[in-house]
């Protein structure tokens, strides 16, 4: 297992924000997973496992503890016959999608685009263009606090709007299992272009962020109360919320996480303010803000 000390969590964010982490690990299996747990339980530091940081915000003094990086070392994907697909927590969901399409398999072009891994995918039922984990999962192998390996149905998993019923418990996700459906190569091709086109035109995709920035709040859109609020542009040293959509704040360069986070708290005031709506942030805050 890679172990690597002081790593600027900078490298492995897609915000591009915060500061080293203590020790940052990259297990390739579930007994790597229990050593890291056991390596930072030993020491009574502090652990927390990441995909590829896509939704998920640091503080620039960094995280004093052990982040394990579900990623890199364990992003197998098998295509395992009958619609079935099974991939490991750290592939990508853009592996994932294409894989799908490799097979002529239908019913994951919604997550293509996603830039995350498929253990936070599920954890946070990520979704996107009417597309959701929670039509597509079958069973989640998962690690629970005591290093027991526990297999949970879709049933079990509880999906939400973006939760699920592991969202704040202690169980690791290490596998997935997708169901999906038989297609026709060029739909699923065109229809997976089609939404990366729309991602293109529609997202602020130049700029490192953590995604959408905010839940959409019931009977609204989060982005349209924000520029109604008159905050498109609005900007605190290098983060902003974002020109060409508003629902996205952005790192324009140079951005911290106190910038982000004052940002995203000006966006929480105003529009309670005007439209006495709440907007609850997507984003994961994590160490000590």
């Amino acid at each position: 297992m890679r172990i690597l000390e002081q790593e600027p969590l900078s490298a492995h964010t897609t915000f591009r924000i915060g500061g080293p982490a203590s020790f940052y690990m990259i297990p390739e299996n579930a007994e790597e997973i229990r050593e890291g747990i056991h390596f930072a339980k030993e020491r009574e530091f502090p652990f927390i496992t990441i995909g590829r940081g896509s939704n998920m915000l640091f503080p620039d003094e960094g995280y004093h503890g052990v982040v394990i990086e579900i990623g890199s070392g364990m992003n197998e994907i098998e295509y395992s016959g009958a619609g079935k697909i099974r991939a490991q927590a750290g592939a990508l969901l853009s592996a994932i999608a294409s894989e799908a399409a490799r097979h002529s398999l239908t019913g994951f072009e919604f997550a293509g685009g996603i830039p995350g891994t498929l253990g936070g995918a599920v954890v946070m039922n990520a979704g996107a263009y009417g597309g959701e984990m929670k039509q597509v999962v079958v069973a989640v192998r998962g690690l629970d606090k005591e290093g027991e390996i526990l297999t949970l149905d879709n049933d079990t998993m509880e999906f939400g709007y973006r939760s699920s019923a592991i969202r704040n418990r202690p169980i690791i996700v290490l596998e997935v299992t997708l169901q999906l459906a038989a297609g026709d190569a060029e739909e699923i091709g065109a229809r997976m272009e089609e939404l990366a086109a729309q991602r293109r035109s529609k997202q602020p995709l130049e700029y490192p962020s953590a995604g959408s920035t905010f839940k959409r709040p019931e009977g609204y859109f989060a982005g349209k109360l924000i520029m109604d609020a008159g905050l498109r542009g609005y900007r605190i040293g290098g983060a902003q919320v974002s020109e060409k959509h508003c629902g996205f704040v952005v790192n324009r360069g140079g951005a911290t996480a106190a910038d982000v986070r004052e940002v995203i708290e000006e966006v929480q005031e105003r529009v309670r303010d005007r439209f006495h709506v709440t907007l609850e942030p997507e984003i994961v805050f994590l160490g000590d803000f």
